[in-house]
C-alpha cells in the first residue's frame, strides 16, 4: 500500500509519521496493555492512529514485542493467518516477525501460515510505519482474521495481555459510508459498547475488524481491564468531505 495509503518515499513517510505523532494531543490514560487503532489511508485515519501510538510511545517505550491483529479484506479463509515470512517490509525498512510469538499463536486451533492472505492486506501493513517510528520497529506476530468466531481468537490475545514486553494492537475502522451526523451517532454507540466491554452490542456495521475487537473485549473482561477512548473522529473531521464518511476510534485497554 506504499504510495496509496501512505507515502512510498522513505523520507516523506518518516516526516509524515513523525508529524502525526508530534501533533497528537496528550491523553490522560494509564500505560496500555492493548490498543484498538484504525487502518485507513493516513490522510483519513492517521491523526487518530497517531493518538494511540503517541500515547503508547510515551507510556510504554520499553515494548519490544507486538501482537498485531486485523481483518482480512480481500482473501476469504477459515481461521487465523500468519504471514509465513521472516520480516514485513515498509519503505522505512523491515520489521522482523516474532518466531516465539508465532509459535505460541500456532498452539491454538485454527492458526496457520497464509502468505496469500497477507499479500494485499492493508489492515496490518499501515500499522507498521507507526511501530517503526514510535517504537523502533519491534518484532510482530501478525494475525489476520478470516472466517473465525471471536472466541477462537480470545485465548491468543488473552495470554499476551499484561506481559511486560508486549502490547496487543487490534486494527479496525468503525462505521462505513454514513452521513457525518449518522456516523457520529453510530460511532458514539460503538465507543460506549467498547467502554462497557460489551461485544454483543457490536456488529459488522459497527467495526470492520469486528472479530478482533470482540475478542479483545472478551479477553479484557476476563483480565478485568479498563478502557479509555483516546480519540473518536471520522473522515469528515480529518479529510473534510462530510457527505459519506468512515469512522475511526483509538482505545486503550489498561
Amino acid at each position: 500500500m506504499a504510495g496509496a495509503f501512505y507515502p512510498a518515499d522513505p523520507a516523506r513517510l518518516q516526516r509524515e509519521v513523525e508529524g502525526l505523532l508530534a501533533a497528537a494531543s496528550p491523553v490522560e490514560a494509564a500505560a496500555p496493555a492493548a490498543l484498538i487503532v484504525p487502518h485507513a489511508g493516513y490522510m483519513y485515519s492517521g491523526p487518530v492512529a497517531a493518538t494511540a501510538y503517541a500515547h503508547l510511545a510515551r507510556t510504554r517505550p520499553e515494548v519490544d514485542r507486538v501482537l498485531l491483529v486485523g481483518p482480512s479484506h480481500f482473501v476469504w479463509f477459515d481461521g487465523l493467518a500468519l504471514p509465513g515470512a521472516d520480516a514485513l517490509a515498509t519503505p522505512l525498512g523491515e520489521i522482523p516477525t516474532d518466531p516465539a510469538g508465532e509459535e505460541r499463536a500456532r498452539r491454538h486451533p485454527g492458526v496457520a501460515d497464509s502468505p496469500m492472505a497477507h499479500t494485499r492486506e492493508h489492515s496490518l501493513e499501515v500499522q507498521l510505519p507507526f511501530l517503526q517510528v514510535a517504537l523502533g520497529g519491534p518484532p510482530v506476530t501478525a494475525l489476520l482474521c478470516g472466517q473465525a468466531p471471536p472466541e477462537q481468537l480470545v485465548p491468543v490475545i488473552e495470554e499476551r495481555l499484561g506481559e511486560p514486553d508486549t502490547v496487543v494492537v487490534v486494527s479496525s475502522d468503525l462505521s462505513h459510508y454514513l452521513s457525518y451526523d449518522e456516523a457520529r451517532r453510530v460511532d458514539t454507540a460503538t465507543a460506549e459498547a467498547i467502554g462497557r466491554l460489551d461485544p454483543d452490542a457490536l456488529n459488522h456495521d459497527s467495526a470492520c475488524g469486528l472479530t478482533g475487537v470482540q475478542a479483545l473485549l472478551l479477553a479484557a473482561h476476563r483480565r478485568d481491564l479498563a478502557v479509555t477512548c483516546l480519540d473518536l473522529r471520522n473522515s469528515g473531521d480529518t479529510a473534510g468531505d462530510r457527505s459519506r464518511v468512515v469512522g475511526y476510534g483509538a482505545f486503550a485497554f489498561t
